[in-house]
């Protein structure tokens, strides 16, 4: 199989909410500089809304975002709209609300119930739809998050959002949101050498529910918003030689093989970076790799 031939269809398929779409996905957060609000990481404008559309021709039908990603130069939704809509039947685009933003950049502190409407609301603007095919609630740390879900089923019924999901929670939390509405995914931090505690954990819970496991830093790892950093193992290496194929393509293709319901979110603002992100849908690792790989912390 060469470039030419790449697609987002090689890493299977998985039904979020009620359509179908490809395991391999994107994440716009890089696309405006990130959430660590450093602007001279953003890609230029034109190159980002070419990266969206070349993703929609890879045949990737599910982008992760957020109104909270933006920097001094462009927000993750304005490009999405600009270079997306009106948007193809089978895209499924899943936002999160709960953090919010000023507009120098800084944290605000975490929305209050009765603001996610708002959130919600803001989301809706940007993206220039009316209503929201997945709303992710992010967590705000260890406590309860009853009220805050059950603020958001409101809007489900209310017609805002199609299906919700949970991020960066506990599986204590995610027992609360089931308990009150439908949860269609989860997303958390997962990926080689950089997994919470209870990490296996929720990856296998998640499977026997049939709720979608949808990781994030699965190729930054431990670098998070600022990006992989330092030099891979040569584990990492080794094996990437051995299919030659980039240690981000391994990275991603580890992730999407711990089960049928892992999605992945790679975000890049580089065209080339895309299809190595795409091309790892394809890349079939052995079971003494992937058990060598899970060993990495």
């Amino acid at each position: 199989m060469t470039r030419d031939t790449i697609t987002a269809a090689d890493a299977g398929t998985w039904t979020l909410g009620d359509k179908t779409i490809n395991r391999i996905g994107f994440g716009a957060m890089r696309l405006t500089g990130s959430v660590a609000f450093d602007p001279s990481a953003a890609s230029d404008r034109d190159q980002s809304i070419r990266v969206l559309r070349q993703a929609i021709d890879l045949g990737v039908n599910h982008i992760d975002t957020a109104a909270f990603y933006f920097s001094p130069l462009r927000s993750a939704n304005e490009l999405i709209n600009r270079a997306l809509a009106p948007y193809p039947e089978d895209l499924v685009i899943t936002t999160k609300v709960g953090p919010g933003r000023d507009s120098s950049g800084g944290w605000l502190p975490w929305a209050t119930p009765d603001q996610l409407r708002g959130q919600v609301e803001e989301n809706l603007r940007q993206l220039g739809l009316d209503h929201l095919d997945v709303v992710n609630l992010r967590s705000f740390g260890a406590q309860s998050i009853a009220e805050h879900f059950g603020a958001l089923a409101d809007l489900r019924d209310a017609g805002l959002i199609r299906h919700l999901g949970v991020s960066n929670v506990g599986l204590d939390q995610l027992a609360e949101a089931r308990a009150i509405a439908p949860v269609v995914c989860v997303q958390n931090r997962y990926g080689i050498g950089s997994r919470p505690a209870d990490a296996d954990d929720m990856l296998r819970m998640c499977g026997e529910a049939g709720i979608a496991f949808v990781p994030y830093f699965a190729i930054a790892g431990e670098g998070r918003e600022g990006g992989s950093r330092g030099a891979e193992p040569e584990l990492i290496l080794e094996i990437a030689r051995v299919h030659r194929a980039t240690p981000a393509e391994v990275r991603l293709a580890w992730t999407l093989q711990q089960g049928k319901h892992v999605l992945a979110i790679p975000g890049t603002g580089n065209p080339n970076h895309l299809l190595e992100n795409v091309a790892a849908g394809r890349l079939r690792l052995t079971p003494e790799e992937l058990a060598q790989l899970g060993t990495l912390r």
